[in-house]
This record gives structure tokens, C-alpha cells and sequence, in this order.
């Protein structure tokens, strides 16, 4: 098994990612219930995990995978600039984003979650990974 690459995180954004946590938006809680405790077809999730200067909103190591849940404020001219600021430091990681707008997570979360299990499914086939 290779070794994960350690990916730095600027230590003074560890408070905000705990309060975003408790503090999650109804999609993030939906989605959540289907990422944690590696519901995922296996995979081990982290929410609001800090990377580099900006904090995921979802982080799979392994997959190297963010996973974006944009609400409304995410239409905002600002906002996209700075998304795509995030965008471009993760993909410079070699981390690919998959970003996902609240009305994909709920009411039910089938779109967002076949969407990412199809993401992982081609990973697996793209890397050589027998599925056990």
C-alpha cells in the first residue's frame, strides 16, 4: 500500500472547521449519514476537513476526493471566485472535486450519492482496484 500524502493544513482554521461541523446545512447532515463510518463503498470520509488554506466540505484521502455542497450563497459573484480559487489549489494536489448543489442532496439523496459511488466505481477500475 502506498503511502498517503500528507497534505498541510494552515492549523488556525481547525476551530472554524469544528464549529462548521456542528453547525452543518441540512444537505451536508444528508449527505453525511451516507459518507461516514465508510457507508461509501468503503471508503473513510472527513467533513469540514481542513486543507492548505480552505476546508472541504468533504475529503476522502484515499481517493483523493472533495466533495462541495453549494447552497444558495454559492450564486454569489464573490463566492464562485473564491470556489474556483479552492478548485484550482486542490486540483493542483492532484485532488479532483466533485461539487454538488443542495437540491441534489435533498429531499432525497440519490442523485449526489450515485453520482459519487459512480466516481469511486470508475477510480477503482482506473487504478487496478479489485472491489472484495
Amino acid at each position: 500500500m502506498p503511502r498517503r500524502k500528507i497534505i498541510p493544513y494552515n492549523p488556525k482554521l481547525k476551530e472554524l472547521a469544528r464549529q462548521l461541523r456542528k453547525n452543518a446545512t441540512k444537505a451536508e447532515a444528508i449527505l453525511w449519514n451516507s459518507l461516514n463510518r465508510k457507508q461509501c463503498l468503503g471508503y473513510d470520509f472527513h467533513r469540514q476537513k481542513p486543507l492548505g488554506n480552505y476546508i472541504a466540505d468533504f475529503f476522502c484521502q484515499e481517493l483523493m476526493l472533495v466533495i462541495e455542497v453549494d447552497g444558495v450563497s454559492h450564486n454569489q459573484e464573490a463566492v464562485q471566485r473564491k470556489d474556483k480559487e479552492k478548485e484550482a489549489f486542490f486540483d493542483n494536489l492532484g485532488i479532483t472535486v466533485l461539487r454538488f448543489q443542495d437540491s441534489e442532496i435533498y429531499p432525497e439523496n440519490r442523485d449526489a450519492l450515485s453520482a459519487i459511488e459512480q466516481y469511486v466505481l470508475d477510480y477503482e477500475k482506473r487504478n487496478g482496484i479489485k472491489r472484495k
